[in-house]
């Protein structure tokens, strides 16, 4: 009896990979989970373990083989031969991949600290931060590292008790939802950490086959092997290496040339610097672009004058406080505002789904806010149900979480419309970028007193700029110039609100 090895899942719109190495050869004995090969996707280097004990049988998708998600790569055939002795047998052909030396054998009471759950759709984060050094004590639960993915940083509590006796995925490694991050060791045992394994393996003298984009960059390059310092397994150059190595020889000579002579001076210091997007930066960039280039974004502008609604603020804002123990701010009034809007112009609220308009009979509100790390969007879900106070504190709440880096993938999904409030910042006019696949954002601006003729008269009114970006291909002007008047008519007279005109 056969078991086939296939191509497991590779992440969303990843659709192919590279065999980048065999681990295994026909005939051999191979163990439970084993690691068979190597894939290559364009992000991340997916390992294939094996799904049963057996020998390995014929290897369908030879290494530099490009195969689709679910493709068959070997046959592994079922059978008794694979004891406990022939697991040690497997592993001594496994050491073509890992020495021997640097791969000993997990001790029974050592526990696998794995990539937690990151959330719908996540499959993959990159390693921010550790906290903790090969060989230190750790208590259960105690936070190990961090990972970082395109929206949110995750925390690695510590699965056990013991020694953190092995760290297989340092510091910038970039990993898939189930990876293996670390090894806890209740009798203290320490494994070799992986720049020892990289060295070890270099000082055998084996070939260490290279990832094929690796190879293709060095060659684009003009950049030899030498220069690259592989991080991969057992050393291999992966494409990450050559970039970095590429970016060190440009910086090279600068760095020569601007070599102070005597004491350092202004003049001295480094004119640039280069640092790596962030994968919450990388994404950030990447949504903005999608957006521009998939919707046909238009934006359409108004003022409202604010006085009504600062004049309600002020006189219940120290009831509000007592009452519900949150502040009263603008947000909710906003919010609400364009509730009201949104229920007489649906085409604001709803989506494109190919050739089919998706309309959405409630309001998950996103409230874009920013962080130290950038800007995230946060969803109140069914505020269209929710009281001022309700509001109020999903924002707060919602706020706190996202500069303290705590927020879930799940809790900034599934958002129908976005509010930005670039006023906090001190901005007067701005174009909000569409958040797909929504069709509307509105961008609040900063208050400002401004002479404005009311009546006949010049009277000086705190007045803010307003700005609709919407899809125009789902949107029409008039629908957009509408929304925009029924939000400026609910914040001027906020007792329209409450009489649902």
């Amino acid at each position: 009896m056969t078991t086939e090895v296939r191509v497991p899942t590779l992440g969303e719109s990843v659709t192919e990979a590279t065999v980048a190495t065999w681990f295994k050869k026909p005939g051999d004995a191979v163990a439970v989970d084993e690691m068979l090969c190597e894939l290559e996707t364009d992000k991340v280097t997916v390992e294939v373990p094996s799904p049963i004990a057996g020998i390995m049988g014929e290897i369908v998708a030879a290494e530099g083989e490009t195969v689709g998600v679910d493709a068959l790569l070997a046959n592994i055939a079922a059978g008794d031969a694979v004891a406990k002795s022939d697991k040690s047998e497997a592993k001594t052909s496994a050491s073509k991949a890992v020495p021997a030396a640097d791969a000993p054998a997990k001790s029974d009471d050592s526990v696998d600290v794995m990539v937690p759950t990151l959330g719908e759709s996540v499959t993959e984060a990159t390693v921010s931060t550790w906290f903790k050094a090969v060989g230190d004590t750790v208590a259960q639960d105690e936070m190990l590292c961090e990972l970082e993915t395109d929206k949110v940083s995750v925390e690695v509590p510590s699965p056990a008790a013991g020694i953190l006796a092995e760290i297989t995925a340092p510091e910038g490694t970039t990993v898939d939802a189930s990876a293996k991050l670390a090894v806890i060791s209740a009798s203290g045992a320490v494994t070799a950490a992986p720049a020892a394994a990289a060295a070890a393996a270099a000082s055998t003298g084996k070939d260490v086959e290279d990832a094929p984009s690796a190879k293709k960059a060095m060659a684009e390059a003009s950049v030899s092997r030498d220069q690259v310092t592989g991080t991969g397994r057992d050393g291999r150059a992966m494409k990450d290496d050559v970039a970095k190595a590429v970016a060190a020889a440009s910086s090279a000579p600068a760095a020569a040339t601007s070599a102070p002579r005597g004491p350092v001076s202004s003049d001295d210091a480094p004119r640039e610097e280069r640092v790596k997007m962030t994968r919450l930066r990388q994404t950030i960039a990447r949504r903005l672009k999608e957006s521009q280039n998939t919707a046909a974004m238009l934006t359409t502008y108004n003022e409202v004058d604010m006085t009504e609604v600062m004049a309600l603020r002020n006189e219940y804002k120290d009831l509000f406080l007592k009452k519900h123990g949150v502040k009263l701010g603008f947000m909710s009034f906003f919010t609400k505002a364009c509730v009201h809007a949104l229920n007489e112009v649906p085409e604001v609220n709803a989506e494109i789904d190919g050739t089919d308009v998706v309309y959405k009979n409630f309001v998950h509100m996103g409230i874009a806010a920013g962080t130290p790390s950038g800007l995230v969007v946060p969803v109140i879900r069914d505020a269209d149900a929710m009281s001022f106070a309700g509001i109020e504190k999903a924002i707060a709440e919602k706020g706190a979480r996202a500069r303290d880096g705590k927020l879930s993938m799940a809790e900034m999904q599934g958002g129908t419309f976005t509010i930005s409030n670039g006023g906090v910042y001190g901005s007067l006019m701005s174009s909000p970028i569409l958040n797909p696949p929504q069709s509307g954002i509105l961008g609040m601006h900063k208050i400002q007193d401004r002479p404005m003729a009311i009546k006949g008269e010049v009277v000086i009114r705190p007045m803010m700029y307003l700005a609709l970006s919407y899809d125009h291909r789902i949107v029409d002007g008039k629908g957009a110039v509408t929304f925009l008047v029924r939000v400026k008519e609910a914040l001027e007279d906020p007792r329209r609100l409450l009489m649902d005109l």
